[in-house]
Order: structure tokens, then C-alpha cells, then sequence
């Protein structure tokens, strides 16, 4: 059987599964965010882009203008508290509301031991995956809040915070951290219609799995051995699952950490 990602857009996606909603997304530079963009573009949303690199931003926006979706950007670093409070306010500058958000930017860490993990690296990787996360969602509830009244957010984590991580114990904490704060956000906000939820990717073809590799060879080839689809998952079908998650369609879904592993929690 082919477990090949299909890449198709389906006709019936005509009718655009987040059309008429602004959307931030963050880590929009490249990988999962990049491929988000422009799926949720496709789809018919107006987005927002936000990263650190703005030769990134601009390559990924015009690339969604070219093919007649509607975007903008804004270099936004989540290690800032004010950048992140700026990035979000961006959105209603440009569009005037906010319906959706998909905080996806993260940092990584040399892989190794507890002990052997140098404390700038944790601190580092507390600021923009945890930190910025949580200054992000705040400011995106607020705008949420205040102009479309009603929406979702989606926080990206990790399969590897769904048990021990011995080869990324700090990337693995703060993710697992955003869970607990994507669970306390859906129990606070839901009463408002405020839908909050996570997904934890599994191996994705992404630049940190590729510096992963390099820095550990082999370890892509361990980690699908493990996964029953026995292969690593493109950007775009992360990407999916997000859309799915902001859109109506899981308008009863909220307070759930989805993993997208290729199976690899099951086994």
C-alpha cells in the first residue's frame, strides 16, 4: 500500500474550509508554518504571517499572492514579549479582526542529557517555546476577544513531550508545558467560544529534524522504524490537521493535544 502523502486539494476545498477568517500564524517562515500559510490561504483565509527572518516572510507571502490568496507579514520574534504583542496587534491593523491563531514557531537544542544541556540553551528554548507561546495566546484571546468575538487557536507540540525525552529533555518540557496551557486555555476561554487546542507532530521533514539528523546520524531512520506508517511526515499534512482544528469543522473540538505521528504513539 502507498502511504505517500497526497498533495491534491480536494474540489469540494472550493468553498474553502477557513473562508472569510484572519488568521495568524507564526514560524511562518519555513516548514510546518510556511506550509500552514499557504494552506490556510488555499483554503480562503486572510493570513498573517510572523518569524524572525523577513527574506523568509516576504518569499512565502509573495508566493501566496501569486496564487491569488490574500496575505501579509510581520517580523515578530516570540523570545520578545513585545514583538509577540506587536505581531498580533498587526493582524487588526491589516485586517481589522482576528479569528484564529496557529502558534507554531520553535527552538531547538543540541541533543543530549539533562546534564550535558548548556542552562542558555533551556533558557532559550523556555522563551520561545513555552514563554512565547503563553504571551502569544494571551494577546491573541484579547484580540479574538474584541473583533470577531468568537474563535480558535491552535498550539503546535510535539510527540515528544507525550513521554520521557531523554535526547531533547528541554524541548520536550516546554512542550509538554504547552499542553497543560493549551488544556487551562480551552477549560477558561471555551465559555467565551474560544476553541484552544494542540497538535504533537510526529518525524516531520522540517529544518530541526534535518539538524537532528545531522547532528545525530541515523536518528530519522530510528524514529520511522518506530512509526507504522514507517515514514516521516511532509509540512503540509501537519499543516492539515491545523486547518482542521481552526476551522468549523471541529467546532466540538477543543482541550485536545492531537497527535499526527504516523501511528507512532500507538505502537
Amino acid at each position: 500500500m502507498d502511504n505517500s502523502p497526497t498533495t491534491d486539494i480536494p474540489t469540494s476545498a472550493a468553498a474553502g474550509l477557513l473562508a472569510g477568517k484572519v488568521v495568524f500564524v507564526s514560524g511562518a517562515g519555513r516548514g510546518i508554518g510556511a506550509a500552514a500559510a499557504r494552506l490556510f490561504a488555499r483554503e480562503g483565509a486572510k493570513v498573517l504571517l510572523a518569524a524572525r527572518t523577513e527574506t523568509q516572510l516576504k518569499t512565502v507571502t509573495e508566493e501566496i499572492r501569486a496564487a491569488g490568496g490574500i496575505a501579509e507579514y510581520v517580523v515578530c520574534d516570540l523570545a520578545d514579549p513585545a514583538s509577540v504583542r506587536v505581531g498580533v496587534k498587526r493582524a487588526l491593523e491589516v485586517y481589522g479582526r482576528l479569528d484564529a491563531a496557529f502558534n507554531n514557531a520553535g527552538a531547538g537544542h543540541q541533543p543530549g542529557p539533562l546534564d550535558q544541556t548548556p542552562e542558555a540553551d533551556f533558557d532559550h528554548v523556555y522563551r520561545v517555546n513555552l514563554k512565547g507561546v503563553w504571551l502569544a495566546m494571551a494577546a491573541q484571546v484579547a484580540a479574538i476577544r474584541t473583533t470577531a468575538g468568537t474563535g480558535a487557536i491552535v498550539n503546535t507540540s510535539s510527540v515528544g513531550s507525550l513521554a520521557g525525552n531523554p535526547a531533547l529533555p528541554a524541548y520536550g518540557a516546554m512542550k509538554r508545558a504547552v499542553n497543560s496551557l493549551t488544556e487551562s486555555a480551552a477549560v477558561t476561554y471555551g465559555p467565551e467560544g474560544i476553541r484552544v487546542n494542540a497538535l504533537a507532530p510526529g518525524t516531520t521533514l522540517t529544518e530541526m529534524i534535518q539538524n537532528w539528523e545531522a547532528q545525530t546520524p541515523g536518528v530519522v531512520d530510528q524514529l520511522t522504524a518506530h512509526t507504522p506508517l514507517r515514514r516521516a511526515a511532509e509540512p503540509s499534512e501537519i499543516a492539515e490537521a491545523a486547518a482542521w482544528l481552526l476551522s468549523g469543522r471541529a467546532s466540538y473540538v477543543t482541550g485536545v493535544v492531537l497527535s499526527v505521528d504516523g501511528g507512532m504513539q500507538a505502537a
